[in-house]
């Protein structure tokens, strides 16, 4: 097993202990996430995924050496091990039945322990193997894709169309990051208005929707919305290009809004390398256990107007949103957003040794900091 004082053994305690931080961050009722747009609740279930996923690397490192992180980029284990993950997920019952149970591992251990007089590496290796698959079983890990989910249905009372609220999220492949999506779209299918919307304009209350839905809840559009965000959720893609292919592939939804959180970097004393003056400041602190720092991003994008529907005699032009790009702000107008808000999170000893090195304006320049100390979060320090 690893020892808690090597690099990976303190790479994972940090990382642990970062998604507790934003965990608690999100949870607050203080928490503009989590108060506003269901955006915080829906980021911390797919941050349990995460957590889980950590968990099954963790246990897998026992018996099995190949285990890589994206050191100079995100911070975050590269796109191969979630590949991994899905992969031994598929065989994992078969390979459970393989292996002894946990009661018999244990007492092989103690009968090799009384006999040898040594350490049974190798039944401690099926241990965490049987841990890692079990793992695996149990399901709830963070997959390459996971497919959206509505999770919230409502009317628009301007247009009377019935709108929904859709998360999915992936681990994007070029820059190893954990990405999620949540977008609020109207849907003006003839068929969906009718059984939705009532005649007073509000949503039909004879309709029982059993919230949570897997996939959009049109059924008529929900298959080819599962292969628009498969094809259409590249960390390299912009949220004005991925609302505008939305809205461009499908005439009968109109995206209002779109948000995207991209957890990371996440920079680790001794473990990654993302730059001289971050390195050297972490490597002050005292316990190597709270050299970390976690960052995220939200960035958002939404429509200021939509141009109507315009038909003629020998075509019609479908309803078209337009979106606001904050040109202003050049920044903004690089990631193609409205808006977005960049966030670090670090246990109050590294803060305490950035802020000593003079160097909290330099490392911290553009985002919110948080601070996590004996179990709370300090907000925007």
């Amino acid at each position: 097993m690893r020892g808690k004082s090597s690099p990976v053994g303190r790479y994972f305690d940090a990382m642990f202990e970062a998604f507790e931080g934003l965990d608690i961050y999100l949870r607050e009722d203080e928490s503009p996430l989590y108060r506003h747009h269901l955006i915080g609740g829906i980021v911390v279930d797919y941050l349990e995924r995460l957590r889980s996923s950590f968990s099954a690397w963790e246990n897998r490192l026992a018996f099995a050496e190949k285990f890589r992180i994206s050191q100079a980029e995100s911070g975050f284990p590269i796109y191969q091990n979630i590949l991994e993950l899905e992969n031994d997920r598929n065989s994992a019952r078969k390979k459970l039945a393989e292996i002894p149970d946990e009661e018999t591992l244990r007492e092989e251990m103690v009968d090799f322990i009384l006999r040898k007089k040594k350490f049974p590496l190798a039944l401690q290796k099926s241990m965490a193997e049987r841990f890692y698959l079990e793992d695996l079983s149990a399901g709830g890990l963070f997959a390459p894709l996971m497919l959206p989910r509505t999770v919230r249905v409502s009317v628009n009372p301007k247009t009377k169309r019935p709108f929904y609220v859709v998360h999915w999220a992936t681990f994007d492949g070029s820059s190893h990051l954990p990405l999620v999506y949540v977008l609020t779209v109207e849907d003006s299918s003839d068929a969906l208005v009718k059984q939705l919307v009532s005649k007073s304009g509000k949503l039909n209350k004879n309709v029982n929707v059993p919230l949570p839905v897997d996939g959009l809840l049109n059924p008529d559009l929900a298959h080819r919305f599962d292969d628009f965000c498969e094809k259409n959720s590249s960390y390299g893609l912009t949220l004005s290009t991925i609302a505008s292919n939305m809205d461009k592939d499908f005439d009968e939804l109109h995206p209002k809004q779109l948000y995207r959180f991209v957890l990371g970097p996440f920079y680790n004393a001794g473990v990654t390398s993302h730059g001289k003056t971050v390195e050297r400041v972490l490597e002050r602190v005292y316990k190597p256990e709270n050299a970390w720092m976690m960052t995220w991003t939200v960035q958002e994008i939404y429509s200021v107007r939509e141009k109507p529907e315009k038909r003629g005699l020998w075509s019609n032009t479908p309803a078209r949103e337009e979106y606001h790009i904050n040109t202003d702000d050049l920044e903004c107008a690089r990631q193609g957003v409205s808006e977005f808000r960049r966030h670090a999170l670090v246990p109050h000893e590294a803060y305490q040794a950035i802020y000593s090195a003079g160097q909290q304006a330099e490392i911290f320049k553009g985002y919110h900091t948080h601070i996590i100390s004996d179990g709370e979060v300090l907000r925007d320090v």
